[in-house]
């Protein structure tokens, strides 16, 4: 659903909603903690002339409220980069964030959470925007980002679902509590990449695993 609104048509400021609901077959614990990294949701976002890519620049509290990210988004062919920072952040229920510095007049985007059943959840994402005047708002004319924009929107949830109801590979990843810690090891190790914190986690399983019990 795209719907534009215009609180001061006198100031030709116009706000532009996109939003999206759909249920996935899946505990709201689930839903909530794949989407509670950007990252995930990102790689799911990238045909139909739209692909975002989210890197993650400073993590508080696992992902939490005061987390900052970048946004690299490719519309039909036009690159635009925001950053953001996590606003809202209440487990299991909503996740909103907005734009710090970028190219939009305003940007920011909630996701809800809804537990319909115990494996059945609910999630509705809104975007809200207002293009910029000058050379990119004439690039990029409402309509057609707007449409991008929602295309976009869902496919990354259709793919999701697929992907969480267990349609297609299940992708990697851990719980946000595990993910905090595994963020802490991680600031040990001076830093080292992710994959090689653990990698060091599992071989130490490994050899705890291996010694003969008393």
């Amino acid at each position: 659903m795209t719907k534009a609104l215009n609180p001061d048509a006198r100031k030709g400021q116009t706000l532009t909603t996109v939003r999206k609901s759909l249920d996935i077959k899946a505990p709201v614990d689930t839903v909530f903690t794949y989407f509670a990294r950007p990252e995930h949701v990102s790689d799911q976002m990238s045909d139909k002339g739209v692909a975002m890519t989210v890197i993650p620049m400073e993590i508080k509290d696992g992902m939490g409220v005061g987390t900052t990210f970048r946004i690299v988004g490719d519309f039909g062919g036009k690159r635009l980069e925001w950053d953001c920072e996590t606003t809202e952040f209440v487990r299991e229920q909503k996740i909103a964030a907005k734009m710090t510095s970028g190219p939009f007049k305003k940007w920011d985007i909630t996701t809800e959470f809804k537990a319909v059943t115990e494996r059945l959840t609910n999630i509705t994402m809104t975007v809200n925007y207002e293009m910029p005047f000058g050379v990119i708002g004439g690039i990029l004319s409402k309509l057609k980002f707007a449409k991008a924009a929602e295309r976009g929107m869902e496919s990354a949830l259709y793919k999701v679902k697929g992907l969480l109801e267990g349609n297609g590979s299940i992708p990697v990843y851990i719980t946000l509590d595990a993910y905090q810690k595994l963020l802490e090891e991680k600031k040990k190790m001076n830093n080292v990449p992710v994959s090689t914190v653990l990698t060091a986690i599992l071989e130490k399983y490994s050899e705890i695993e291996a010694k003969p019990s008393n």
